[in-house]
């Protein structure tokens, strides 16, 4: 209840920071839903040239897009640590965090949030209602349940690979590379696995398990019975992933030892 209490205070902060300029508050709202907006031409416009991708239709395709934006929406959201080498490292702002009786993690991640992000969620929904028309589903009472286990087990997922990626800035002051390079991986999750290598089908299943993140849970929302194992392990990948970024995220706190001067 503490860190709930803890969690509306800084919301409630941050919401009035952004309040103070609210067409650049709304402007975030347009900017975002056009860039999902483009992905989903490029969905469209390949399909003008086939009708199967890897027996994929193409609303098929477009609901694992849609599928894929809620998660992400939600990471987004609560977990940007993109600037945390600079903010943090560079900048020193990581010894005043330290001085506090609160997790370390926690104060970051609330402290960097930006629920504005979550408009990806209703962009995902609206992409995901537009294919809907197309396709032969029967859903039961369970399934917004599973949907629900599914989105937190891909959020997980996210969160564990990039608060592990973050905490190596707490062994070295550089900046680094590696997470822009690990987001343009994670892309390839928002589509169907099988149409790529078996190489990178492995990978994005058991090294960095981004299709666990669109790829199969939606695939089970499509009754495709082939992935159906999958989809259903996704809430533990996630709970595997998520304890691994803490456990590197404590023990990169043990090492670190300051901003110095």
């Amino acid at each position: 209840m503490f860190h709930l209490r803890l969690f509306i205070e800084y919301f409630k902060q941050y919401m009035k920071i952004r309040l103070a300029y609210r067409w650049d508050f709304v402007a975030q709202f347009g900017t975002d839903f056009l860039f999902q907006a483009v992905n989903l031409v490029f969905i469209l416009v390949v399909f003008q040239h086939t009708s199967s991708l890897s027996g994929w239709n193409q609303s098929e395709v477009i609901f694992i897009y849609g599928y894929f934006l809620i998660p992400w929406a939600v990471f987004s959201s609560f977990f940007n640590l993109w600037d945390f080498n600079e903010r943090y490292i560079i900048k020193g702002e990581l010894d005043r965090v330290l001085t506090r009786p609160v997790h370390s993690l926690v104060q970051v991640i609330m402290e960097t949030m930006t629920p504005e992000s979550l408009i990806g969620v209703f962009t995902g929904l609206i992409v995901m209602g537009y294919s809907l028309p197309r396709l032969d589903l029967h859903w039961t009472w369970v399934d917004p349940f599973l949907f629900l286990a599914f989105t937190l087990g891909g959020v997980a997922i996210y969160a564990g690979i990039y608060i592990a990626l973050t905490s190596i800035s707490l062994y070295t002051d550089s900046k680094s590379d590696i997470q822009p390079i690990i987001y343009n991986i994670s892309t390839y999750g928002r589509y169907p696995v099988n149409i790529y290598h078996r190489v990178i089908q492995f990978a994005l299943t058991w090294v960095l398990p981004f299709a666990f993140v669109g790829f199969y849970p939606a695939s089970f929302l499509l009754d495709r019975e082939q992935w159906q194992w999958y989809a259903w392990i996704t809430p533990v990948v996630g709970a595997v992933y998520l304890a691994l970024g803490i456990y590197c995220w404590n023990r990169g706190i043990k090492h670190y030892r300051g901003a110095g001067n």
